[in-house]
């Protein structure tokens, strides 16, 4: 396995495994205080990284921290919790970041995101009734419905229809193919791009190449129906590997009607070492998806029915065809990335039209569809470098993007409520984008200090030319809109000691207007003519560390400016929403996280672990600027609490209990009373556990049981509301399958 030290320190403790190392990384809560031993103030140096001949010198001040670059499925080293200084082009030193890895839980089913996120305080899920989109949020900064402000990414690669014109996320990996999450939240858009709510990027399993032929099936049942399955085949030499993912899954969800799901993909990656110091890589991927929209529930309807559904038809479908290449040369001191993609993908929605908030009138269906062509292209490189006594690091890079995006709208006959296709065509669209971004960072250590200054220059484009709009068909658009922005920030750490340090950041980013907010579709949603693209100012200060083998902690104060947000306001006189610039709003507040192993602290290190896990956000948010000042922004709940605790026997069993509490808090930024989403606490219990192990065919096997309870207390709530009203959440729910593998 290719580990990667994130400080000459972690060469000092050969003597301890990568799992008592990984295996608790938290503190107590607040409160508890015999995790934080006393801060070393005596001045050290910071030696260059020594070469795998030199001898480690005694000194150490950074973090000591292991980060597994390459982790197969069978692997089960649990990295993080923080990213280490730096990762292949990467600078992560002086940011907010978060290593979400999956083998520290068992396995989680159905892309649960609110079990994903349940270490990580600030992001928010807003669950649907399907797994139709990702809807995520983080600190309040805008609508999470689709995800919209926040960049996502797998293995680096954006995977947002349009990170600018149409930032939406209708596909994500299944997490049986992830081994972890990385986020990264102040000084994210300096290294990825724009969007003000930080960076998601999916780091998935490579092939283990240990053997030729290797393959594993996982099957599970639930509740509504529910049948997932992922299965792999993979193998490898020194010089090559494959990856082969098959996923599918389907149900009918928790909803009375039109709540069914079925999706389908396929991922082939190839790896290829010409040599030690250059890598090819490549991947072709295949996703189909069918989901029912069954709309939302009034005030009055969800109290007496909250599982009835209000859409019969409406449908949203997507079709996704992605390849990507890679190349990769260097060492680990001098090293360039470049990664090449493109892709297709058609977004195709059927919906009826009339809808109001939990109400519908019309008898007709507007049929939408979206394609996106896209070919991208980003390069990397990173230099380390002696200054002084110290060793410093430089990454520059470009990222290029160019996508066509085609749009049509139809509108069926009159009581047709079931084709595919309109009957009348309502609007159509070209649609272009064209973005390019360049960065540099340089990582600077002075002793015990580290300082990161950042830059990044955007040019996004963004053109629309109709060809038809029964709304205005004397009044055809065709317009051009482009600007250029720069991008700045500094990031800062200081060791204290015992394997803790004091990190800063301040950091801008933005968030430029959509191609929807030009061209509105809803049939209730009206947009701003003079939208102006909003600004972001990020500043947090934190400690964080792992001063013990049984425990790490991360508690931080952070400021946001946000002017020029984006958010709805209700006409009171019309009911429609119009989608503007909102004014001005500051979000502030403390972000804490724990862990500690008690089995570890009492026992000293084994093969059980007994680790009760916090994570925490005091959240203070409020307009101070434009028609809502004084209002809460949307999705910005006071207090947002994530405990439990895993019990684990390494490579046998593992169980959790898992709680999540969210305050009260609003949908709308005009914090409508209909709009207001009540507090919840939600509690899920889940397990996996190795029944066998032995000889199949010739072949070691293992076979594991998988099971879990979502929502054990059976709580009745929701976390969305939409303009066509309130999207209840699940309630109690099963699962239980088996995994193989040969």
């Amino acid at each position: 396995m290719n580990l990667i030290n994130n400080t000459a320190a972690m060469n000092q403790r050969n003597n301890i495994s990568v799992r008592k190392i990984s295996l608790l990384r938290t503190a107590l809560i607040a409160g508890i205080t015999p995790c934080f031993p006393a801060i070393s103030w005596g001045q050290t140096n910071n030696p260059p990284i020594p070469s795998a001949s030199q001898a480690v010198p005694e000194q150490a001040a950074n973090l000591a921290e292991v980060v597994v670059t390459a982790e197969t499925m069978s692997d089960s080293v649990i990295q993080g919790p923080f990213l280490p200084d730096v990762v292949g082009t990467s600078i992560f030193k002086g940011k907010k970041t978060s290593v979400i890895d999956f083998d520290a839980m068992p396995q989680i089913q159905n892309d649960n995101y609110r079990q994903a996120f349940s270490k990580t305080p600030g992001l928010l899920t807003s669950e649907l009734s399907n797994s139709s989109l990702l809807s995520l949020s983080y600190r309040g900064i805008g609508d999470p419905h689709e995800s919209q402000n926040m960049m996502v990414l797998k293995n680096g690669i954006p995977f947002v229809l349009d990170p600018l014109g149409y930032s939406t996320v209708y596909f994500a990996p299944p997490f049986e193919s992830v081994d972890r999450l990385e986020f990264v939240s102040g000084g994210a858009a300096l290294l990825y791009g724009s969007q003000p709510s930080g960076a998601l990027n999916y780091i998935t399993h490579v092939p283990d190449r240990s053997t030729p032929f290797k393959a594993t099936t996982q099957h599970i049942v639930g509740s509504e129906n529910l049948y997932s399955t992922f299965s792999t085949l993979e193998g490898g030499n020194d010089k090559f590997g494959y990856l082969l993912n098959l996923d599918h899954r389907s149900g009918d969800s928790f909803r009375r009607r039109n709540s069914d799901f079925e999706l389908y993909g396929a991922e082939l990656s190839l790896f290829y070492d010409i040599n030690d110091r250059q890598k090819l890589t490549a991947s072709f991927e295949r996703y189909d998806s069918d989901h029912g929209e069954p709309g939302g529930r009034s005030e009055a309807t969800y109290a007496s029915d909250p599982n009835g559904n209000l859409l019969n038809h409406d449908r949203v479908r997507l079709d996704r065809l992605f390849g990507s290449i890679g190349y990769e040369v260097g060492d680990d001191h001098a090293k360039w990335i470049t990664k090449a993609w493109a892709s297709d993908v058609v977004r195709y929605s059927k919906r009826q039209t009339g809808q109001g908030f939990g109400t519908v009138t019309g008898n007709q269906l507007d049929i939408n569809q979206h394609t996106y062509y896209t070919l991208g292209l980003d390069s990397r490189a990173r230099i380390d470098y002696q200054l002084g006594e110290n060793e410093s690091t430089f990454t520059a890079g470009v990222t290029a993007m160019n996508i066509n995006a085609p749009i049509f709208l139809e509108r069926t006959a009159a009581n047709d409520l079931t084709s595919d296709r309109g009957d009348t065509l309502r609007n159509k669209s070209e649609r272009d984008s064209v973005y390019a971004a360049f960065f540099a960072e340089n990582l600077f250590r002075l002793g015990r200090f580290t300082f990161t200054p950042s830059v990044r220059l955007e040019y996004n484009e963004q053109s629309i030319d109709e060809q038809v709009n029964v709304n205005r068909p004397l009044d055809l658009l065709d317009q051009v809109r482009n600007e250029v922005v720069p991008l700045g920030g500094i990031g800062a750490t200081f060791d204290t000691g015992k394997d803790t340090e004091i990190y800063a950041n301040v950091s801008s980013s933005y968030k430029p207007p959509t191609y929807a907010d030009a061209f509105p579709l809803g049939g209730n949603e009206t947009f701003s003519e003079n939208l102006e693209a909003g600004h972001l100012v990020n500043s947090e200060i934190g400690y964080r560390g792992r001063p013990t083998s049984w425990s790490m902690f991360d508690a931080s104060l952070f400021h946001i400016n946000y002017k020029n947000r984006f958010g709805r306001v209700q006409d009171t006189t019309t009911g429609n929403f119009n989608f503007q610039n909102v004014g001005e709003s500051v979000n502030q507040g403390f972000s804490f996280t724990s862990e500690i192993d008690f089995y570890d602290y009492f026992r000293g290190e084994s093969e059980l672990s007994i680790i009760w896990y916090s994570a925490y956000q005091y959240l203070d948010a409020e307009f101070t600027e434009g028609p809502v000042k004084g209002n809460t922004p949307q999705y910005a709940p006071e207090h947002m609490l994530r405990t439990g605790l895993i019990v684990q026997r390494d490579g046998k069993w593992k169980v959790a209990g898992m709680f999540t509490h969210l305050s009260d808090h609003s949908a709308i930024d005009t914090n409508n009373a209909n709009w207001a989403i009540p507090s919840y606490t939600v509690l899920d219990i889940t397990a996996e556990a190795q029944i066998w192990s032995g000889q199949f065919a010739g072949v070691n096997s293992t076979l594991w049981a998988l099971c879990g309870i979502n929502n054990a207390l059976d709580e009745e709530y929701f976390s969305r509301v939409r303009a066509n009203g309130i999207d209840p959440a699940n309630d109690r729910n099963y699962y239980i399958g088996m995994r193989a593998e040969f």
